[in-house]
């Protein structure tokens, strides 16, 4: 048995999300604030014998925060479990309520909790005449969160996640309808206290790893007192009945020791002298007190642990973060295969964000090996090394959208031999891009070397501070990527950019032509040709899907790099490229020209001669606020970026202000002015229109106008 499927609605950070589950281990990957800790307090609600409190004690904050009003909505977790077992045990279980039956017996069961008004208040809401908003209001205000129950239901077979059913159950507040229907059977069959399914199953939490250190000197928390605890029932009285004799022998030594009757004495006399024989205590004494109970004999002990590699064995304290971490996942690991003997219909492990302060390489061997028989491991990572080795299919990844989180299948409708290719692609680099807010793919090392560079120089933030990530897929195979961004799967932003290689002369044969011109007319012509089959494919394959955007170098990179306005700018590196006088002349000449045959052909011999690697390197050295970002490269960026806020615009525009400041295009007397229009901007007082009609006419040359003109 195990989880199939996930639905929560109204829950903290998450609107209306449903997550896809599958046998063995599953990957949970999202952004910081994307709602990782609350899909697992929301599988604990449901599975965790520990949080029953928790389940029925929802309040307020549990609501939703994009709610207008949270009264009157339910908070719904729903969980979908496959493939149940045919166990005697199992099947009665889940037919007192829980499942959906098939011939054979029960093969898929729901369970879910569901917090919603009591029953007095949906009548209210019920009798109702439709459209009286303010009778409603007039209801809604009145509620508490007293006037809320918590009911665990089976059997039920509502899509929880479509809105109009949600607004068949809960009510269509918008418009004040309510059903007639207090106890809709789509809910499901509310199941008897006496039906705990929590009871019956096995599941540990490892919560993110922050102070290992804390947890071990805690006794309600120390794993190592866990494992021990529930091994001490297991030992023989016979065994330990000499064990306690000789404790029993040392406590009375320890007693018996001059030293220590003598404090006793002294003790006595002190308190008789102070308080007199009347207040004085009639008996005192100095008692061992070493346990000799097998669990409290077993608490005593701890754990002394030495680094790889050193023979001196220490506390937990004083091991390095990432070992005291990686011995805390070990015995919570430890702890479960201990729980996991005693239970008989399902297994689950759930793990956060595990990698912390943990070697690279010990993250990649751990979780490509955490694997236990007839057990459903749910984990979640920021770590692009242990997404390595999870199986894409696998994954679930959250995103934030506004106050909402979303949830997304990265291979939903996609054939085996699709996520396959994905899977084999996506090695530590590349799986950032299931991290990110947004993507940008390019093809080559100059991309993916130049862009961030770009950027951080002309706008003054990074590619990060933008929250995009760019990819280098280092071909032109965008196809096999780019399927993950769809509306059935991560819907997310995807930019793709790459050339066109147009030739850069007329490609006309000529008599007079040699035969290296020749052959160099005959290879532009063929680049020109698979270049404008690329765009025809690309154009089809982005059809229709408003997530994915394709921006083209009207020929390569580095040509339309120099054709921007850049040719002094390569021309300044050339001394590092050729170290022959004439060969020099010749090459910045040729840059300077403006004539794209020459300065084309010349940066694609020096872009060869380097490798294209170094060459951008090169180039990155020298790239300033003066440097001109190619259009097209402004384009992907911002639209895969989507809306640009005030505060990113209010730091690009002043960026761009120091700069004329600092080379003498802004004089300094002015300075303070554009700061002053740019706070006004900041705090909602001046409109963007107003603002780049300002900057433009303080700075009339800035190439920041033609850059963010298209930005509304």
């Amino acid at each position: 048995m195990h989880i199939s499927k996930l639905t929560i609605i109204n829950y903290r950070n998450f609107s209306n999300a449903t997550l896809l589950f599958d046998k063995g281990v599953n990957t949970l990957i999202g952004e910081n604030g994307a709602g990782k800790t609350n899909l697992f307090r929301a599988l604990r609600l449901l599975l965790d014998d520990n949080m029953l409190r928790w389940a029925v004690r929802m309040d307020e904050a549990d609501f939703h925060r994009g709610l207008t009003d949270w009264r009157g909505h339910w908070i719904i977790l729903s969980i979908e479990f496959d493939e149940i077992g045919p166990d005697e045990e199992v099947q009665a279980l889940f037919l007192h309520g829980t499942g959906v039956v098939t011939n054979g017996g029960i093969g898929r069961a729901t369970y879910n909790l569901i917090f919603r008004p009591q029953k007095q208040i949906r009548q209210k809401l019920a009798d109702l005449p439709p459209g009286d908003i303010g009778a409603m209001e007039i209801i809604r205000q009145a509620m508490t969160i007293e006037d809320y129950e918590a009911v665990f239901t089976g059997r039920s077979d509502a899509d929880f996640s479509d809105d109009t059913t949600y607004r068949e159950l809960a009510g269509d507040f918008e418009n004040c309808v309510f059903s007639k229907n207090l106890d809709d059977p789509r809910v499901g069959v509310r199941l008897p206290q006496i039906l705990s399914l929590t009871k019956q199953i096995s599941l540990t939490y490892i919560q993110a790893l922050r102070d290992v250190v804390s947890e071990f000197r805690n006794s309600r928390s120390n794993p190592l007192f866990t494992l021990l605890k529930s091994k001490s029932g297991d030992v023989d009285p016979a065994t330990m009945a000499p064990i306690v004799t000789h404790v029993s022998t040392l406590n009375a030594e320890i007693e018996a020791l001059v030293e220590v009757q003598a404090v006793r004495t002294d003790i006595r006399d002190t308190i008789k002298d102070a308080a007199g024989e009347t207040y004085s205590p009639s008996m005192l004494s100095i008692k061992s007190d070493l346990p000799d109970e097998p669990e409290k004999l077993f608490q005593s002990l701890r754990l002394f642990v030495g680094e790889s590699g050193e023979s001196y064995e220490g506390s937990i304290d004083e091991l390095s973060l990432g070992g005291a971490n990686l011995i805390y996942l070990t015995l919570k690991l430890l702890e479960f295969k201990y729980q996991k003997t005693n239970r008989s219909i399902a297994n689950f492990l759930l793990i956060e964000e595990p990698e912390a302060h943990i070697h690279t390489h010990i993250q990649k061997t751990l979780f490509d090996r955490i694997s236990y028989s007839d057990t459903q491991i749910i984990y979640s990572t920021h770590s692009t090394h242990v997404s390595e080795v999870s199986r894409v299919r696998n994954v679930n990844i959250l995103g934030r959208h506004g106050v909402a989180c979303r949830a997304y299948q990265p291979t939903t409708d996609l054939t085996t031999t699709e996520i396959g290719a994905i899977e084999r692609y996506l090695d530590a680099v590349r799986s950032n891009l299931l991290f990110a807010k947004s993507v940008v793919l390019v093809e080559g090392d100059a991309e993916e070397l130049l862009i961030p560079a770009l950027f951080k120089a002309v706008f003054g933030l990074s590619l990060d501070e933008l929250g995009v990530s760019l990819v280098n897929i280092r071909s032109t195979g965008f196809k096999n990527v780019a399927a993950l961004f769809h509306d059935r799967r991560i819907r997310k932003r995807c930019s793709i950019i790459t050339d066109l290689d147009a030739a850069i002369l007329d490609t006309t044969p000529d008599a007079s032509d040699t035969k290296s011109v020749a052959a160099f007319k005959a290879a532009c012509l063929a680049s020109q040709k698979n270049g404008e089959e690329r765009r025809k494919l690309l154009e089809t394959f982005v059809d229709g899907n408003s997530w994915l955007s394709v921006h083209y170098a009207r020929h390569t990179f580095e040509v339309d790099f120099v054709a921007a306005g850049n040719a002094s700018l390569v021309a300044s590196i050339a001394p590092v490229v050729y170290s022959d006088p004439k060969t020099l002349g010749l090459a910045q000449a040729e840059l300077a020209s403006g004539d794209k045959a020459q300065f084309g052909k010349r940066v694609l011999k020096m872009a060869k001669g380097e490798g294209k690697g170094w060459f951008a390197l090169l180039l990155g050295q020298h790239v300033t606020p003066d440097t001109v970002i190619p259009p097209y490269i402004v384009e992907a960026v911002l639209t895969a970026h989507g809306d640009l806020s005030r505060e990113l615009l209010f730091n690009m525009y002043r960026h761009r202000v120091g700069h004329a400041v600092h080379t003498g295009a802004l004089v300094a007397a002015r300075r303070n002015v554009a700061l002053a229009r740019l706070d006004d901007y900041r705090a909602g007082k001046l409109g963007l229109l107003d603002l780049k009609a300002y900057m433009r006419a303080e700075l009339p040359d800035d190439q920041v106008h033609d850059l963010l003109a298209d930005v509304a």
